[in-house]
């Protein structure tokens, strides 16, 4: 029997679909809609949600497609049987560094909304410019360079920041927006970031940023809680920063703040209470962490075709080669990312190769020879506490993190010498590729996450809590293993299953939170009193080993070694060319 009591909704506006996910006070899931842009939508000629342009390395998303998903979202939930009534909160998520561009007339189409009309019927015209550049737009080299450089390194841009300028952010591509389209940017009153958009859809007027996805801009001093005016200035141009900052608008500090109650319109079309009260909307990144709900000091590993790994953490560390946001609901703490182009495709490859070498079909197999091999090879290939540890870099695309071409490095570690070697010697190719390719991947993490936890008491190492796997790698014992043993996790390995949601929940929780937060009480502590982990979680591995976690800190030290010195042959190579 359903639940009498209220009900909250967690949107999730991504690049190929709009999703809308219904949850009750205790966090059970009643209602979930979605809106698919290529299946679902009219009139727009994109393909998987976007449109390309690739002269220009452009991929912009037509906005006018995003007011025809949110009515079509509440419509079917409307056909559900969802009641409307019973709705006390919203919020939502959004793909991080997407830029909308308001009109001067905008405000004024917001307010006035009739309700015997659609969406993109009356907001069509709000935009003065239609389109969104979409996260895998690339065309801003040039407007990253002058980023990097506009505070005198990229390291400094990434200490103030949380990153080093890319492509994707927020604030390269509004200055390349404002010099391609100057009369466009002169005449747009207000920018939204896609998760304060959605905010603004349903509140009726301009919603400000989210305290957390305003870090996806290069703009925000992320210690000083303020927009960098140094950084402002450099493309503030002719227009100025204080219009600049008109047009960005105030960031409130708290995630759970009501923002407003919902318009109008949405009351007389669908029957919502004129009571329910808008949270902001967050970035699917910081969503995501919310769907857990992540603590201090735990950590998710998202093992899918890219590597992308994510942790809740007290310590801010900024590095050109990490991300960090401030957290999206308790201060204090900051969400730390990091994103690598190869996971999947480069096990897969080492899987192939073990199949044919082993004569055996890896389509029925699947991971079974990689597995079995994974786990009988020793840590680091050490047969013996003497020999040399092997370490190696195997990217089959070009990598971000350490920004190197595709290919292959294999090398031979001394640690108690701290000398590296270049070799293949003493390498079985390709059976000790299985666990070292694993190793390669979980190191990277463990090098640039250290420093970011803490000792969990009892003379213990400084470790997470606890490391979460999703993704399709999440289904895999040996690699779950591995990740341990690297890692650690003094309370385990888990793998974290809740399906495509994760986005969509975290915005419902955060929509619970906000409405029924006592005065103090953090996210953490409300949603993790009603988070019912069973359902979710499903511990598939040890963590923390004494003596094995230690010995895969030397390895670190090496894995080290070989990221600097690839990096350097490379550069050497540049120079030479």
């Amino acid at each position: 029997m359903a639940s009498q009591g209220p009900l909250y909704i967690g949107f999730d506006l991504s690049t190929q679909q709009l999703k809308g996910l219904v949850v009750n006070s205790d966090l059970k899931v009643e209602y979930i809609a979605k809106f698919d842009f290529d299946a679902d939508s009219h009139g727009f000629p994109i393909k998987k949600g976007v449109l390309i342009n690739e002269a220009e390395h452009e991929v912009v998303a037509p906005v006018a497609l995003w007011l025809q998903a949110l009515d079509g979202v509440l419509s079917e939930l409307k056909k559900q049987g969802l009641d409307f009534t019973r709705v006390k909160g919203v919020s939502g998520a959004g793909q991080q560094h997407g830029s909308v561009y308001w009109g001067e007339n905008a405000e004024r189409l917001l307010k006035g909304l009739d309700s015997k009309k659609t969406l993109e019927e009356q907001l069509s015209e709000a935009f003065s410019h239609p389109y969104s550049p979409n996260w895998q737009d690339s065309s801003t080299q040039k407007e990253c360079d002058e980023f990097d450089a506009v505070l005198g390194s990229k390291e400094e841009l990434a200490t103030v920041t949380g990153s080093k300028a890319h492509h994707r952010f927020t604030g390269p591509q509004i200055l390349r927006f404002q010099r391609k389209y100057p009369d466009v940017y002169g005449k747009t009153a207000r920018i939204s970031l896609v998760s304060s958009f959605l905010a603004s859809l349903l509140l009726g007027r301009i919603a400000p940023f989210d305290i957390s996805d305003v870090c996806g801009m290069n703009l925000w001093n992320i210690k000083k809680g303020a927009y960098d005016d140094r950084i402002l200035e450099l493309f503030a141009g002719s227009f100025g920063v204080a219009d600049l900052k008109r047009k960005l608008g105030d960031v409130p500090e708290d995630g759970g703040l009501h923002l407003g109650m919902i318009d109008q319109y949405y009351v007389d079309r669908y029957g919502f209470s004129p009571d329910c009260t808008v949270i902001p909307s967050t970035g699917d990144n910081p969503a995501t962490i919310l769907a857990l709900p992540l603590r201090p000091s735990d950590a998710m590993v998202s093992l899918g075709t890219s590597t992308t790994f994510l942790m809740s953490t007290p310590s801010y560390k900024p590095d050109p080669a990490t991300h960090f946001f401030n957290h999206p609901t308790t201060p204090g703490l900051y969400m730390f990312m990091l994103c690598y182009k190869n996971g999947g495709l480069a096990r897969e490859q080492v899987r192939d190769a073990i199949d044919q070498k082993l004569g055996k079909d890896s389509s029925a197999a699947q991971w079974a020879n990689f597995d079995q091999v994974t786990l009988q090879t020793p840590a680091m290939g050490q047969k013996n506490a003497s020999d040399p540890m092997k370490l190696g870099l195997f990217f089959p695309k070009p990598e971000i993190v350490p920004n190197l071409r595709a290919g292959q490095w294999r090398f031979n570690y001394d640690p108690t010498e701290k000398r590296l070697t270049e070799t293949d010697d003493g390498w079985d190719h390709p059976l000790d590729e299985a666990r070292a390719i694993v190793e390669s991947q979980m190191l990277s993490l463990r090098l640039r996450s250290r420093g970011l936890t803490q000792s969990p008491g009892n003379g213990l190492p400084a470790q997470p809590r606890r490391v979460y796997l999703v993704g399709g790698g999440s289904k895999n014992k040996a690699i779950a293993e591995v990740a341990g043993e690297i890692l650690g996790g003094v309370e385990g390995v888990y793998k974290l299953d809740v399906g495509d949601n994760a986005c969509a929940l975290g915005a419902a929780y955060k929509a619970v939170w906000g409405l029924e937060r006592t005065p103090g009480q953090t996210f953490e502590d409300l949603i993790g009193q009603r988070w019912r982990e069973e359902e979710f979680i499903e511990k598939i591995a040890d963590g923390y080993q004494k003596g094995v976690f230690e010995k895969y800190g030397q390895a670190v030290e090496g894995f080290e070694k070989v990221e600097e010195e690839v990096l350097k042959q490379e550069a050497k190579k540049k120079q030479t060319q």
